[in-house]
């Protein structure tokens, strides 16, 4: 395999893959820690946080306002600390430069919250991937609480003149974790309560971080609220692993004949692991082990072991559970005796890439018998793949997708423009190296 830190990644089939595995920090956690200690009173420090390139757009956006943020990169992975001296809940300060959100959809939306409070202009864009985006779902609430936001055809650059909100009930037809988190963080600062009711339960890392910080939030059934003129405050917290870096090694382990492979230290809250009873539809042994629920947040350990593949059928109600592991489950099915039905997913065509065409035209490109939906895939696990040449469009998630599939072919793949893989999992590769026996 060629360097991790060029553009162009040559991986290699594999025989099989076994070992230890310590992912780095959550990377949904991390954006959230970052944004609410920014909000608290006091010094917030976080160990552990994600050294992604993400999480990095998040802390230079909010040292642009005033935050001060002392971040200490590790030697690994795991070891990385970030100390964020609170600026209290209407705190920032306004800046004349452009925040530049990178490829982070999620810096933009839930900043997006905390500055439709701010009684400031204020301009959110990204690199071209993100203001290729749809801004729509986050900008009309915010308007409705009372922003005023301007994007032209709702995608970034969007510019927010903030002020003094009003708490909403809002129904979002489409459930998005980053949605409710842009409206829940907006309802610290509003007058009244703020209200957002979920079509399907989401990913709940606000919620949880929020009661870690002192924020009283509630819940019945799909609806959670927060009342305004809520102050976090400051906490020490540390970052579980990233299960949905931790799921790459999980479906490599179920993929591939002999293979077992331990992830310690990683992230199980329940809103995140609908993959494991998939893989375990799939046909793998999946053992999982809840050792700790430090930070509100429950870690533990997870081993997935190969056996017999067998084809899945993903239906829509699975899938705002299993948003980021998709990719990876359409390269689980490219290998022998594997499949895949997936509909009800065309969020999917909205996220860094149109995440269905180029999946597709990517892993058709490797040797897979695989077909578009409007809303989905089907792949055919009846042949080894051939390998190729392909092209992730600049999106970690297919970088990590094509590699797992990549593994099972019968000889070398090519990925292009590899290093997108540094927004979320810098290091992928090298795990990847080592994992081979």
């Amino acid at each position: 395999m060629e360097s991790p830190t060029s553009t162009k990644v040559i991986v290699e089939p594999a025989a099989r893959l076994s070992g230890l595995v310590n992912c780095p920090g959550d990377k949904s956690i991390s954006h959230r820690y970052a944004l609410i200690g920014a909000l608290a009173t006091g010094r917030t420090t976080v160990i552990r946080y994600s050294p992604g390139a993400d999480c990095l757009s998040t802390l230079e956006c909010l040292r642009s306002l005033g935050v001060k943020i002392r971040y200490q990169k590790g030697s690994g992975d795991n070891d990385s600390c970030v100390q964020i001296e609170g600026r209290g809940l209407s705190g920032l300060s306004e800046t004349s430069e452009n925040l530049n959100a990178g490829n982070s959809g999620t810096t933009l939306r839930l900043l997006a919250g905390i500055l439709a409070a701010h009684p400031f202009r204020s301009t959110i864009t990204g690199d071209l991937s993100l203001c290729r985006r749809p801004m729509e779902r986050v900008i009309d609430p915010l308007r409705t609480m009372g922003a005023d936001i301007q994007a032209e055809s709702n995608c970034p650059p969007v510019t927010i003149l903030g002020g003094q909100l009003q708490g909403v009930a809002w129904n979002p037809t489409v459930p998005s974790a980053q949605v409710k988190s842009a409206l829940l963080l907006a309802g610290l600062h509003a007058t009244g309560r703020t209200t957002v009711r979920e079509p399907t339960l989401t990913r709940d890392h606000t919620e949880r971080a929020l009661t870690l910080f002192g924020v009283e939030v509630t819940r019945a059934g799909l609806a959670v609220s927060v009342t305004g003129n809520s102050t976090p405050r400051a906490r020490d917290v540390r970052v579980p692993g990233d299960f949905s870096s931790a799921a790459a090694w999980a479906v490599a382990a179920a993929a591939l004949p002999g293979s077992e492979i331990e992830i310690s230290d990683v992230g199980l809250n329940p809103s995140r692991t609908v993959l494991l009873d998939v893989l375990q539809r799939a046909g793998a042994k999946v053992v999982s082990e809840v050792h700790s629920e430090t930070n509100c947040e429950p870690s533990g350990r997870l081993t997935v072991a190969h056996r017999k593949l067998q084809p899945i059928i993903i239906s829509p109600v699975e899938v705002p559970g299993l948003i980021d592991e998709l990719p990876l489950l359409a390269a689980l099915a490219t290998h022998r005796g594997g499949g895949l039905t997936l509909t009800g997913a065309s969020e999917l065509r909205n996220k860094e890439s149109d995440r269905i065409t180029a999946l597709v035209k990517g892993l058709r490109a490797l040797g897979a018998n695989i077909s578009e939906q409007s809303d989905g895939l089907t792949v055919t696990g009846d042949c080894t793949l051939t390998g190729g040449t392909v092209d992730p469009k600049a999106d970690h998630r297919l970088v990590m997708a094509f590699a797992i599939a990549a593994l099972g072919a019968s000889g070398p793949s090519t990925i292009l423009g590899a290093d997108a893989v540094s927004v979320s999992y810098p290091t992928f590769f090298e795990t990847l190296n080592s994992l081979r026996k």
